[in-house]
């Protein structure tokens, strides 16, 4: 074993134009939350603990796509989903559709911990969380004046937003019209602009423990009842004794491909170095889709792809390497 090892991400796909301000901002956050689980890590804490503590001071914070600040679906709304996975015995717990459970990421992991099943939703979830005593808020206390905003754009250009915030002048032309080269498609309807901004953490702790955990808003006016990668044990959140994974970007490209299970497949079947193997997946299992990744091994290995123009990310190892980043 190689030590202990962190990655954070807040979303693959950038406005190039983002503002230098926005940038600080993000990059300051990601420091932060790798702080946070450094201090953690150092404190002897399992793998499954530290992803867990550091998801949740992303979803407080309403910088990125999850708790306070997610994206609204078309009703104006919040629907926010999560996953979690420890590693050694693939243990999982994931939830959907929640309107009023303040951190996600923790009602995923009571019901991997307090529940007979791996995966619940909506109604169901929300009534658990009841049950298990778990801090909830109105929904408006996810919703923000700028997202608000958001929402009106993509109302008035008839489109799914990623990047819900990028400046109004971007979306002047956007439409759901005949597809063209500068626009992707998403299941055969082209978006004209793609930026998602999900959060994951995942960690290998000093006993080669692997643990990863995703959270989301989802897209900015998607359909109500829309369901991506990120709760998805296998696509989006991935953890065994090998690795630990977590996805970001197109979540429909994301489902199809398997992301997060295939990183540790090709490790196992294939005999790949962490490296290689997230690159094989980024390469060969999206199509035309578009997204990210972060990984540890159990040996205390970091790694990243991406196919987007950028990843806001972090990482941390043992050893002494730290490097918080946005672009290529």
């Amino acid at each position: 074993m190689g030590g202990w090892a962190i990655a954070v991400h807040g979303g693959a796909g950038v406005d190039p134009n983002l503002p230098q301000e926005r940038q600080e901002e993000a990059k300051k956050l990601l420091a932060r939350c790798l702080d946070l689980g450094i201090s953690a890590l150092r404190s002897n804490l399992p793998a499954i603990d530290v992803v867990e503590l550091v998801v949740r001071d992303l979803e407080t914070d309403p910088l990125f796509n999850s708790g306070r600040g997610s994206a609204l679906t078309e009703n104006g709304t919040v629907e926010m989903e999560a996953s979690i996975m420890d590693g050694p015995k693939r243990r999982c717990g994931a939830v959907s559709g929640l309107t009023t459970v303040k951190n996600p990421i923790s009602l995923a992991r009571l019901v991997m911990e307090k529940s007979p099943h791996s995966y619940l939703a909506f109604s169901g979830a929300e009534e658990f969380a009841r049950q298990q005593g778990v801090e909830t808020v109105d929904n408006g206390y996810f919703i923000t004046e700028e997202n608000l905003g958001m929402l009106k754009l993509a109302k008035e250009a008839n489109s799914i937003l990623f990047d819900y915030r990028i400046p109004a002048v971007g979306l002047e032309s956007c439409s759901v019209g005949p597809p063209d080269d500068n626009l992707l498609a998403m299941n055969g309807l082209p978006i004209s602009l793609y930026a998602p901004e999900t959060v994951g953490c995942v960690v290998v702790d000093s006993q080669g423990r692997c643990a990863a955990a995703t959270s989301t808003g989802g897209l900015m006016n998607k359909m109500t009842g829309r369901i991506g990668d990120s709760p998805l044990i296998g696509a989006g959140t991935y953890a065994c004794d090998l690795c630990g994974v977590s996805c970001t970007g197109e979540g429909e490209a994301i489902i199809r491909g398997t992301l997060a299970r295939d990183v540790a497949a090709v490790m196992e079947y294939k005999g790949l170095s962490l490296q290689e193997a997230v690159d094989f997946v980024v390469n060969e299992r999206l199509d035309d889709g578009r997204a990210g990744l972060i990984a540890v091994s159990r040996d205390g290995e970091v790694a990243c792809r991406f196919n987007t123009n950028a990843m806001f990310r972090g990482f941390a190892t043992e050893d002494g390497f730290t490097e918080v980043g946005i672009w290529d």
